[in-house]
C-alpha cells in the first residue's frame, strides 16, 4: 500500500466533504438486493460512483452504484447502495478503498450486509444471521503490500472482528421486533460459481455456517482503521449438499427481498441506538 493511495483516499473524502454537509458516523455497506434500506433514510445527498475517483463501477445488475448521505434514526450515516467483488475483477485493494473513504468522512462504525447461502441445517431461507466470526477463503488479504501507518497497524489483531457490544444490542433489538435472528460464522469465497457438494461439505466442515463471495474484505480494511464492525446476512438459499437443488440469481434476489423489510427493520433499530 503506497503512500499515494492514503493521499488518493484522502482527496476523494475532501472531494466528498465539498459536496456534501453530512458527517456520517455511520458507514453501511448494501449487498446483492438489499437497496431498499436508502427509503427510510432521510436522504440529504446522493452521489454516483463514477464520479468519485477511486471507485470502482458496479458491474452487477442489482448494485446501482451510489453514496447515500442523511439520517437514519436521527443518526448522520452514508450507505453504499451497491459493492464490488472479487470475480468482477477488482483488487481486493480496489474493492475496499470506499471503506477507507468513508473512515476519513468520520465513520467510526460499519455495518455490512449480505446474501448467503445456509449450509446450517437448522436454518431456513430468509431468516437473517448474525455474523459473529468469518472465515477468508478467498486467497487474498486487502492489506498485503507496503504498509501506511496513517491508516492502520501492520498486523491488526482480528480476535473480534465483529463488535461483540453492537451484536447485543441487535440481538436485543431482533427480539423487541419480533425477528429470528441467528448467530454464525461466514465464509468469503471467490466465486461467480456457486460451490459444489463437496465444497459445501469442506466448508460446513470448516466450521461455517453461511458461505458468500463478499463482506470480509470490507470488514479486514474496518478492522485495520479501528472501525466498530456489525454484520448481518439473509439466507437466500440452502446449501445442504444431501439436499441440494439447483438455483439460480433470480431466485436469490427475490429471496433476499422478501425478507429486507425484516433487514432494514433491524438495521434502523440498531444505528438508532449507536
Amino acid at each position: 500500500m503506497s503512500q499515494d493511495f492514503y493521499a488518493r483516499a484522502l482527496a476523494t473524502a475532501e472531494s466528498i466533504e465539498a459536496r456534501v454537509h453530512v458527517t456520517p458516523r455511520v458507514a453501511i455497506v448494501l449487498g446483492t438486493g438489499l437497496g431498499a434500506l436508502t427509503d427510510v433514510i432521510d436522504v440529504k445527498a446522493t452521489i454516483p460512483y463514477d464520479e468519485l475517483d477511486g471507485f470502482p463501477e458496479p458491474t452487477v445488475e442489482t448494485h446501482s452504484g451510489r453514496l447515500v448521505f442523511g439520517l437514519l434514526a436521527g443518526t448522520p450515516v452514508v450507505a453504499m447502495q451497491g459493492r464490488f467483488h472479487r470475480y468482477e475483477g477488482y483488487s481486493l485493494q480496489e474493492i475496499t478503498f470506499p471503506i477507507r473513504v468513508l473512515k476519513l468522512l468520520g465513520a467510526e462504525t460499519l455495518v455490512v450486509s449480505n446474501v448467503s447461502g445456509g449450509m446450517n441445517p437448522l436454518w431456513g431461507v430468509g431468516e437473517l444471521v448474525l455474523l459473529d466470526d468469518h472465515i477468508n477463503l478467498l486467497g487474498d488479504s486487502p492489506l498485503i503490500g507496503p504498509n501506511d501507518d496513517r491508516f492502520g497497524p501492520r498486523f491488526p489483531d482480528m480476535s473480534e472482528p465483529y463488535d461483540r457490544a453492537l451484536q447485543d444490542v441487535a440481538m436485543a433489538g431482533a427480539l423487541d421486533l419480533d425477528i429470528r435472528l441467528n448467530r454464525g460464522v461466514y465464509v468469503a469465497v471467490p466465486g461467480p460459481q456457486l460451490e459444489t457438494r463437496a465444497e459445501y461439505r469442506m466448508l460446513r466442515w470448516m466450521g461455517a455456517d453461511i458461505v458468500g463471495m463478499s463482506t470480509v474484505p470490507e470488514v479486514i480494511v474496518a478492522r485495520h482503521m479501528d472501525m466498530r464492525v456489525l454484520g448481518v446476512s439473509i439466507i437466500t438459499d440452502a446449501c445442504l449438499p444431501d439436499a441440494l437443488e439447483p438455483v439460480d440469481i433470480s431466485r436469490i434476489i427475490a429471496a433476499a427481498g422478501a425478507a429486507e423489510p425484516h433487514l432494514t427493520r433491524l438495521i434502523e433499530r440498531v444505528v438508532g441506538q449507536i
